[in-house]
């Protein structure tokens, strides 16, 4: 069966945060599994989580993870248009793994030659994509209704009939008004596009499933499409998210009996994936926080990375956060700097060519003997390194900025990388910063960082890949049982 050439399917929404993301990550996971070579594709993803590929490029953070389930490298061709907001009217535009500077939401989405510059750029993609993988699993983005936006939407049904894909419009029970949602985002379609939608995916459905055979039946009749499954709500599988939407439920206190580690919540937090592990390592209680209080209870303070260094360190300097951190870290708290959080540590951040905005100066916090330059150019790499005496370690690089150590301070390299270059400082024992990230993936990191807390919890962590393949499978497993995979086959293999 695996050598039958299937249709792209696409996933396409209600609305935002419905779930698309992770149901196609279950289907990139389901495919490979059944003998298939599944590729995942989002034309336009707007998201502050991002990844380095193997070859140095952007792209979003789900589609990472969406490759990871189906067992493969991380292309730019799998997400070719990145947007990562700067502000509420403005986001830094990134093309096929590469920054092309910012631009406000208006001229974004206005319809000219660049936007027509822009689709070619998406389709061009998705054909070398489509050539090498089968099949491709499309998401789309937030409601397919967006009727103001039809004309120049590059990202939902019109990649969907350049692709040819089948689509599955996915609609979030959880959040109420599933039978309107799914009704209105079938009638307000093109007759062209409503002919794409050929099945209703009813997710984070809670209770008992019976009690939902009228509703299925009812959906059916009235947009006239089968609903290939209702899929339950799940707690108990942990798959990487895309949006600090979901740190809304991670903003507890500190408890007895664990490492207490808060991240701090920046407005502009970015690439919050950098503490999966640690938040699952049982010796830990991982929270997230602005709360001054909260921040005192804390072990371990990570500063984590944001997209906009200099607006959240003056706003943590407002709010009182900056003055809580220093306050902890007086009283023996270990602080740690990821990314924009390192770049705050240090002494000051320049901004002499404008790359964040209009604010060429700002002090940093002092905590650390460096001082960085905003640059024009951006850093995204892979790379491998060795942790203080710790080789064999794994990481990302994201960053705009140079990062050096002030003239006669005292600071040792946090990590070295292979080829003997140095990265981040370590000031002492429980004051440091690096740019890379993912480096808290890595056991040893974890280890060493919770090795003064050792009376706390006697567990050890355990490999992070090992827990998030097992984390796909039952991803998969879930999804499967409540899917109608037979029809969805049927529907990927027949031509219309």
């Amino acid at each position: 069966m695996a050598d039958v050439k299937l249709h792209p399917v696409m996933l396409a929404g209600t609305g935002s945060d419905v779930g698309k993301s992770v149901i196609a990550t279950a289907l990139c996971r389901i495919f490979r599994q059944d003998g298939y070579s599944p590729a995942p594709f989002k034309a336009q993803n707007m998201a502050l989580n991002s990844y380095a590929t193997p070859d140095g490029l952007e792209i979003g953070r789900a589609q990472a993870v969406q490759a990871e389930a189906a067992g493969i490298p991380c292309h730019t061709d799998m997400n070719p248009l990145l947007l990562k907001p700067s502000s509420d009217h403005t986001s830094q535009v990134v093309l096929n793994g590469k920054p092309m500077g910012n631009i406000g939401a208006y001229d974004y989405f206005r319809k000219d030659e660049g936007r027509e510059v822009l689709r070619s750029e998406v389709h061009a993609a998705f054909d070398r994509l489509s050539s090498r993988y089968n099949p491709i699993v499309m998401e789309g983005a937030g409601s397919i209704s967006e009727l103001n936006l039809r004309d120049t939407d590059l990202v939902n049904m019109p990649m969907a009939r350049y692709a040819g894909a089948r689509v599955i419009l996915v609609a979030d029970i959880d959040r109420g008004g599933v039978f309107a949602s799914a009704y209105g985002s079938v009638a307000l379609q093109t007759p062209e596009d409503k002919k794409l939608i050929k099945g209703i995916i009813v997710n984070k459905f809670r209770g008992d499933l019976r009690l939902f055979e009228e509703g299925r039946r009812i959906l059916e009749d009235i947009c006239q499409v089968p609903v290939l499954g209702v899929v339950p709500y799940f707690k108990d599988i942990h798959i990487e998210e895309e949006d600090s939407m979901e740190l809304a439920g991670k903003q507890h206190s500190a408890v007895s009996g664990r490492v207490n580690v808060a991240v701090i919540l920046l407005r502009h937090i970015s690439n919050f994936t950098d503490f999966g592990m640690l938040e699952r390592d049982p010796r830990v209680n991982l929270y997230y926080t602005n709360n001054v209080e909260e921040i005192g209870k804390a072990d371990i303070i990570i500063l984590p990375g944001t997209k906009s260094t200099i607006d959240d360190l003056y706003e943590i300097r407002r709010n009182g956060v900056a003055e809580a951190v220093l306050r902890a870290h007086k009283s023996g708290t270990t602080v740690l700097g990821i990314c924009g959080g390192y770049q705050m540590m240090g002494l000051s951040v320049d901004d002499p060519q404008g790359v964040e905005g209009s604010v060429r100066r700002i002090p940093g916090l002092g905590l650390l003997p460096v001082d960085t330059v905003m640059e024009g150019s951006k850093v995204t790499r892979q790379v491998s390194f060795r942790f203080r005496d710790s080789d064999g370690c794994t990481g990302y690089e994201i960053h705009m900025g140079r990062t050096q150590t002030a003239k006669d301070a005292r600071c040792s390299a946090l990590n070295t990388f292979t080829d003997g270059t140095a990265d981040g400082c370590l000031a002492d024992e429980r004051t440091m910063g690096t740019y890379i990230h993912g480096i808290l993936d890595n056991p040893q990191v974890i280890d060493s960082l919770l090795a003064p807390f050792a009376g706390k919890r006697d567990t050890v962590a355990t490999g992070y890949f090992e827990f998030k393949q097992q984390q796909y499978d039952l991803l998969a497993d879930h999804v499967r049982q409540h899917l109608n995979m037979p029809l969805l086959y049927k529907i990927m293999s027949q031509d219309d």
